[in-house]
């Protein structure tokens, strides 16, 4: 584990101007840095970066965070990996905590096998281009294929040579050990003997999502019938064939950025599709399709588009990953090409603009395609047509989502010309069997809407809520330590017995303000989030005197540090418009600030008054006589509080 003293050191030390510049063309905007989003394709600049508070923010995907935010949104490395980055980039050393001996002796392993991978994926990419057998073999199938330089450069393409032991011992001379070289499958040792696994064939490195060598697939190119056509590393600690997929570390930002995947069944297809200008591609290896693979894609997108040539056992092979795809949630297109042809083949003779316009036109909805697959099988049979209803209703049960069950049981009905109330009795059968939740045929039940309707006014009063204490986080973070003069206005009675109202000044900071206020109401955040951070902020502020809240909050992770980051990106919107320029001047919420927090606790104390006459109005009149009356005083003294606020607040905006 990273050590915490590495950790700050990394924090204390990136520069997040200076890290998402080398993905994002920045430009200066006032104390500020803007540029296009690197995740939605958009020509006005919505991402802006704030070197002062060190964080960032995408206004048009609602992204933001710090500098490792960023790297896991954009690179999608996990926290470790992003620190490991960060430490690499600037040169800082990385301590790990202490770990037991075992811990330890694992860490120790994976990281050689992880350098004997490495070092054999820059040994066939060498072989490949220096070697003269490399050249007059390796190098001349992949120009046969198609494959520019620069492409085969980009994806490490190599080649082992058709020698019985010349990577191992060329492994075992640079000091790698013989131990890691079988365990990454490299090398297979027999009795006394040891030999090269991949002699004599072209070489695909397998990387992970974050850049590192898992693995190899290999293609022999003689015509021995036995030997395997392709290859691949056996399964190790590093590699495990279902939980890859070949081109993801190249895919990662198209997929999260197109908002869709292409998957395919080979390595070539990738190569070809991104040497073509789609690069939203990955394949599964020529393995079936697996459950890990499809919640990888989920990292980065919901949508799958399924690639397959026309060859009927391939395309019924293919709706068994449907089902896979289903049941995570996802949506799932299906494209096929002209018989003869597969993804390879295809964008070889076609140009982008053809490429993109046939996927665009001939990609199907799972449904369709299912059903023009089984009728083409089922014809004018009317058992196997009953059949292949029953297996397309299969599918739709796996989806988890309710509306979208319906929307394709209505599609279902239409393509098979079969009654709606049919296909819901069969699917709800198979939920029922499945033991998944209770699926009502009925689409015109009242139950349900009645259901939706009430839930659609609670999630509206918990968003006012929301929007103000969502305003108080503002104010403590954007201007906790700043103080402010207050006007707080006190009753008192002359020695006639006539009450008068005084109106007292009071320097405050905005933070003891801030917590007087609430302390004094007793009130605390619906939001347990908001409730954390408030009462960490105030904390430090009490019991800190060196605590600057810019490094406080650029260490934030997850949903407080999204909070965060939007409260503070938030209030320099204004400057990706460069408003000044044109000489508009937007009134800046620090000039009025005592106005800002006194009309936020007013608002606050409002609405949860009003919150309160609702509950006790709610059923008054199934109470006893005596209740009733009770209950219609306390409304009244709390109609009279929020008339006496009501004042307040406008006395408060008239004051300021």
């Amino acid at each position: 584990m990273i050590s915490k003293t590495t950790v700050d050191n990394v924090f204390e030390t990136a520069r997040v101007e200076e890290v998402i510049g080398d993905f994002v063309q920045l430009k200066k905007a006032g104390s500020n840095y803007k540029g296009l989003s690197p995740f939605t394709d958009e020509r006005s600049p919505s991402f802006m970066v704030s070197p002062v508070k060190q964080i960032w923010k995408d206004f048009s995907s609602g992204k933001g965070g710090n500098v490792v935010a960023f790297l896991m949104e954009h690179e999608h490395f996990t926290y470790p990996e992003a620190i490991k980055f960060l430490a690499k980039k600037y040169g800082i050393e990385i301590e790990e905590t202490e770990q037991s001996s075992e811990e330890k002796e694992q860490a120790d392993e994976r990281e050689s096998m992880y350098l004997v991978s490495d070092f054999a994926k820059k040994y066939f990419h060498e072989t490949l281009l220096n070697s003269e057998e490399g050249k007059a073999i390796g190098l001349t199938y992949f120009k046969e294929r198609g494959f520019l330089p620069e492409t085969i450069e980009k994806f490490q393409l190599g080649y082992s040579p058709n020698a019985w032991d010349a990577f191992t011992l060329e492994a075992l001379k640079k000091g790698y050990k013989q131990e890691y070289l079988e365990k990454t499958g490299l090398t297979i040792v027999s009795e006394a003997k040891q030999f090269d696994r991949f002699k004599g064939r072209v070489m695909f490195p397998i990387l992970s999502m974050s850049g590192r060598t898992l693995g190899f697939g290999g293609r022999i190119l003689t015509n021995d019938k036995k030997a395997a056509k392709y290859l691949n590393s056996p399964e190790s600690d590093l590699y495990h064939k279902s939980k890859v997929l070949y081109g993801i570390f190249h895919a990662k930002q198209a997929i999260a950025k197109e908002d869709n995947c292409y998957l395919v069944e080979g390595y070539t297809d990738v190569i070809q599709f991104a040497q073509t200008g789609i690069h939203n591609v990955v394949s599964s290896s020529g393995t079936a399709l697996t459950s890990e693979q499809i919640r990888l894609i989920n990292r980065l997108t919901k949508n799958i588009t399924l690639l397959f040539d026309g060859d009927a056992a391939g395309l019924r092979a293919s709706l068994r990953g449907v089902d896979l795809i289903l049941e995570q949630g996802m949506n799932v297109k299906i494209c096929t090409f002209p018989e003869g042809e597969d993804p390879d083949s295809f964008a070889r003779k076609n140009s982008l603009e053809q490429l993109k316009v046939y996927l665009e036109e001939n990609a199907q909805d799972f449904i369709n395609f299912k059903a023009s697959v089984l009728i083409n099988e089922s014809k004018n049979d009317p058992i196997k047509k009953a059949d292949t209803i029953r297996d397309m209703v299969a599918s739709i049960s796996k989806i988890p989502d309710v509306i979208k069950r319906e929307i394709y049981i209505q599609e279902c009905s239409r393509i098979m010309d079969i009654s709606e109330v049919v296909l819901f009795n069969a699917l709800a059968q198979l939920l029922s069997k499945n033991n998944k939740e209770a699926f009502k045929a009925s689409k015109h039940a009242e139950e349900p809407f009645e259901i939706v309707s009430k839930k659609s006014e609670l999630s509206e009063k918990i968003d006012v809520q929301k929007q103000i204490e969502n305003k108080i986080m503002e104010i403590l973070f954007l201007y906790g330590e700043k103080e402010a003069v207050f006007k707080e206005t006190f009753l008192k009675f002359d020695e006639h017995g006539k009450e008068i109202s005084l109106v007292e000044e009071k320097s405050i900071k905005v933070y003891q303000k801030l917590f007087l206020d609430l302390q004094e109401d007793e009130m605390e955040f619906a939001n347990p989030t908001f409730q954390e951070l408030f009462t960490e902020v105030i904390n430090h502020f009490q019991n800190d005197a060196s605590f600057e809240i810019n490094a406080y909050a650029k260490r934030l992770e997850d949903e407080k540090a999204k909070i965060v980051t939007d409260i503070f990106m938030e209030d320099g919107k204004y400057q990706l418009d460069d408003w000044e320029r044109k000489d508009v001047y937007v009134k800046q919420k620090k000039d009025a600030v005592s106005q800002l927090l006194m009309e936020t606790i007013l608002s606050l104390r409002n609405y949860l008054i009003s919150s309160k006459i609702n509950s006790l109005s709610q059923g008054i009149n199934e109470k006893e006589e005596k209740e009733q009356n009770e209950i219609i005083r306390l409304i009244m003294d709390y109609q009279k509080l929020r008339t006496k606020l009501s004042n307040e607040l406008q006395t408060v905006v008239r004051r300021f």
